[in-house]
Order: C-alpha cells, then sequence, then structure tokens
C-alpha cells in the first residue's frame, strides 16, 4: 500500500496537539446548532477544529488579543461547514484576521458605465480571492437561534465558491452533482427573493442575499446551519442543493 503522506501528517498532528477538554465544551455549548451533532460527529468537528487550528493563523487587529477561546470559536464555525468534506478545502491561504467590531472597507470599483469609483463602507467580514478572511469578532459572537445570521459561516461559504474563481454563487460541485438542477434550484430562489426585496416584502432571511448571487449563496449557506428549517421551507430546491453539497442535512438535527 503507499504511503499517504497527508493521512500520516494528520494523524502525526492528531496525536501530538489535543484541546483542552473544559475548552472544548464550552465552546460548544456555546454554539447551540452544534447541540444536535452526534457524538461521531462531534468527535469528527474536534479533529478537523484541532488540525484548522495547525494550519491557519488567527490574529487580532486593532489592539484585539485573540484568546484560545476565540480561536475555538471560530474553528468551530469554520469547520461546520466542511464536517463531511475536507481540511483541503480551505488550502491556498493562511490567514483569518479578527478585528474587535465592524472595520472599513476601501476599495475601488468600476460601475456599468465604465466610471471607476473609490468607495468606503463599513463591514462585518470579507473574504480575499487567495487571502485572508477577515471577519468582526463582536459579530461572530452574535447568533441567536434562528436568526440565520452568521458571519464566519458566511465568510467561509465565500472561500469555497472561491475555489473555483471569484465568488459567483457556484462553487465546483460533487462529482454526483448536477449543475443544471444547481443553477436552476439557485436561479429561480435568487430571482423570486429579489423580487420580494425589491417589493419591500418581510422576508424571514437576511436582505443582503439579493446583493448578487455570491451573496445569495453565502447568506443560504449561514441560515442552512443557523435556521435550516427555514431555508428547506422558503426554498426546498436550494436546501437540496446546500445538503448535496454540504453533505449535511441540519434540518434532521434541530434539537428542541
Amino acid at each position: 500500500m503507499p504511503w499517504n503522506v497527508k493521512a500520516w501528517y494528520r494523524d502525526r498532528v492528531l496525536k501530538n496537539e489535543s484541546l483542552p477538554d473544559d475548552l472544548w465544551r464550552h465552546v460548544v455549548a456555546g454554539l447551540w446548532f452544534l447541540h444536535g451533532l452526534s457524538d461521531a460527529e462531534l468527535r469528527r468537528l474536534r479533529e478537523c477544529v484541532t488540525l484548522f487550528l495547525r494550519a491557519k493563523q488567527i490574529s487580532g487587529a486593532h489592539g484585539l488579543v485573540v484568546t484560545g477561546e476565540m480561536r475555538l470559536m471560530i474553528a468551530a464555525q469554520a469547520c461546520i461547514l466542511i464536517l463531511n468534506l475536507d481540511l483541503d478545502y480551505y488550502d491556498g491561504w493562511v490567514e483569518i484576521i479578527v478585528y474587535p467590531g465592524e472595520f472599513v472597507r476601501d476599495y475601488e470599483y468600476v460601475d456599468e458605465d465604465g466610471v471607476a469609483h473609490h468607495a468606503h463602507e463599513s463591514a462585518s467580514g470579507e473574504s480575499w480571492l487567495g487571502g485572508p478572511v477577515i471577519v468582526s469578532w463582536e459579530d461572530a459572537v452574535t447568533a441567536e437561534p434562528d436568526a440565520g445570521y452568521n458571519v464566519v459561516i458566511h465568510e467561509f461559504a465565500h472561500k469555497l465558491d472561491m475555489l473555483n474563481g471569484d465568488a459567483n454563487g457556484f462553487p465546483p460541485l460533487h462529482a454526483d452533482m448536477s449543475r443544471e438542477a444547481w443553477s436552476d434550484a439557485f436561479s429561480r430562489a435568487y430571482g423570486d427573493f429579489c423580487s420580494r426585496v425589491d417589493a419591500d416584502e418581510a422576508t424571514r432571511l437576511d436582505s443582503y442575499a439579493a446583493e448578487d448571487p455570491a451573496e445569495f449563496f453565502a447568506v443560504m449557506s449561514e441560515a442552512f446551519f443557523q435556521a435550516p428549517q427555514v431555508v428547506r421551507t422558503d426554498y426546498p430546491a436550494v436546501y437540496e442543493q446546500l445538503a448535496l453539497f454540504y453533505r449535511q442535512d441540519p434540518a434532521q438535527r434541530r434539537v428542541a
């Protein structure tokens, strides 16, 4: 049997590095959407978090001191997306930058008329193609039950979307998935959602999803884990595609 270097390295990390039991239990208890995970899933998540923290650098900005608990909380939320995938999905970059609260994005863009603009805007998170993930710690710990909001999951969903280039709401699908089914489900749902937002209708999901297809995918992803029943009820075809992509069914593991 050929020697699997990746498996050997991961086994070595898991054997020699461990998470403090009390801190791990505290973090899991604080992330209510993890409460429905089975014992086997929690063990797998813990292993993923251990490997994630070995591979990634989490640093504070604007004087924020990142504690062990903060690192664990961010890693656990990032790893829930790839619980049944692989850590390789987060290859190609290493840094996570954590601000105390919202930060200012300073960027340039060209509008539909070809005019260049320089913009400043507040943000709670950002993902760069081939670069870091940036999150606001204040927002990272703001996740009310069934609110469907989770800035860490949102930004890491963008990272998955960027595996085949700029984020566009169409991440690389598994071999057993249909591109046509994905496109049809998301196109129909995005069109419906944008129409409802334009009509000033109340929506149970974050209206930011109407910004563009990439944001729609990221918002649907955070809601898929945070408020799965809402996604499954409002956009069942999207829920089905996300369940196939993430290889999880959060609506079935919800706890009272």
